[in-house]
């Protein structure tokens, strides 16, 4: 569980000190991501260093203690995370998302408990995902009325978070069927987290699963979810764009790995009749390639996060929250190929050595076709479709 003491974690109040603290982070995190990712160990060291560099706090407004930063910048500091270590990045991911229903769902007895634990170091991990239901938001974890308690009831697959969190939210349905998320403090009695997470991906989540036997909670830890799609909202394109910074930043990780090895350890084909591979123009040209898709869709991450902040500044209504997720989901698709392709074109140019498991780079594409798979890309682009051609607007969904 990560918690640090508050008066040891600065509130960042500028997108510059967020973006040094990022950078700062990521750099220590790059130098075990491997090792992370070969032990299957939850990211404990990690999530404390970004916990007492301020950044689980960037999202929270400044009339409530916190950062108060755009989702733009939140978008980027996830990105560049995300190229040092993409399963820590994930981690932090549910955080994020999870702490925009607290604000802007969740009545005050919540909020006066949930975000002082945040500020001073505290992550929220998630417990949303059920296996043997119909589909992901269809859970058959259940709450029940008590007085003024709410008893929890459920089991859950892909608890991305929880191990190391303070609080841990859950997904189930209310007594009248409706969506709501329940904010169960890791600690609490009935509640058991299993580190039985065995992807080939993102292996250092450790999203393991978690069992929910009558924990007993206040009233005031449900958040009525289902009030997120009463009308126009940013929350999906929020929390879309920032699996699509998870996609660029492996994307990019893999990019500049294969770079470093084709650099220092590949040899020139015999016909080419170079003494460096990196005089090869086959090798040049490919490189070329395959980092210019890398580069685009950085830059279109970039753009698309500044979106969400205008479309937040302009008051959201139906058609630009409806031109937002549909825009979102392009780059989704997008990020998720290229990030897909890079981790695995890399090697054509790295050649057989580079598939020594001494060196790592097989994460990267493991680590790419595991977190693309979170949502499906066709459907994406079937929303946009319906919508450029037939003006479909994409429904009111938490993916959207």
């Amino acid at each position: 569980m990560v918690k640090i003491n508050q008066g040891s974690v600065p509130v960042l109040t500028t997108t510059e000190e967020a973006l040094d603290a990022a950078r700062a982070v990521a750099a220590e995190l790059a130098t075990g991501a491997a090792e992370r990712d070969a032990r299957v160990e939850p990211p404990a060291e990690a999530l404390a260093l970004i916990a007492r560099r301020g950044l689980l706090g960037l999202s929270i407004p400044r009339g409530l203690g916190g950062s108060g930063l755009p989702n733009a910048d939140v978008v980027e500091i996830l990105r560049i995370l995300a190229v040092a270590d993409s399963s820590v990045a994930q981690t932090l991911l549910p955080h994020f998302v999870l702490l925009g229903a607290v604000v802007g769902l969740a009545d005050d007895d919540l909020r006066a408990q949930v975000l002082p634990d945040v500020l001073g170091g505290a992550l929220i991990g998630n417990a949303t995902s059920e296996r043997g239901t119909k589909h992901a938001w269809d859970p058959r974890t259940t709450v029940t009325s008590d007085g003024d308690e709410v008893v929890v009831n459920g089991r859950k697959y892909y608890a991305t978070g929880a191990l190391s969190a303070t609080w841990v939210s859950v997904l189930a349905k209310d007594e009248q069927g409706r969506l709501v998320t329940v904010f169960v403090p890791r600690e609490a009695k009935g509640l058991e987290l299993s580190d039985d997470w065995t992807s080939f991906g993102q292996r250092a989540t450790v999203s393991g699963s978690a069992v929910l036997d009558d924990v007993r909670v206040g009233a005031a830890h449900v958040v009525p979810l289902y009030r997120a799609f009463e009308g126009p909202a940013v929350g999906g394109a929020f929390d879309q764009l920032l699996h699509i910074a998870i996609d660029v930043g492996i994307a990019r990780a893999a990019l500049d790995a294969g770079g470093a090895f084709v650099r220092t350890h590949s040899r020139p084909w015999f016909e080419s009749d170079v003494e460096r591979v990196t005089d090869e123009q086959s090798v040049l040209v490919r490189f070329g390639q395959i980092a210019g898709q890398v580069i685009v869709t950085e830059l279109a991450l970039e753009r698309a996060a500044r979106l969400i902040d205008e479309v937040i500044a302009a008051g959201p209504d139906d058609r630009n929250t409806a031109l937002l997720s549909a825009q979102v989901a392009a780059l989704k698709a997008q990020a998720a190929r290229v990030a897909v392709h890079t981790s695995s074109d890399v090697f054509e140019l790295a050649g057989t050595r580079a598939t020594d498991a001494a060196h790592g780079l097989d994460r990267h594409w493991r680590n790419a076709r595991t977190h693309t798979l979170h949502d499906p890309v066709r459907w994406k682009e079937y929303h946009l479709g319906n919508f450029l051609l037939n003006d479909v607007r994409p429904p009111r969904n938490p993916l959207n």
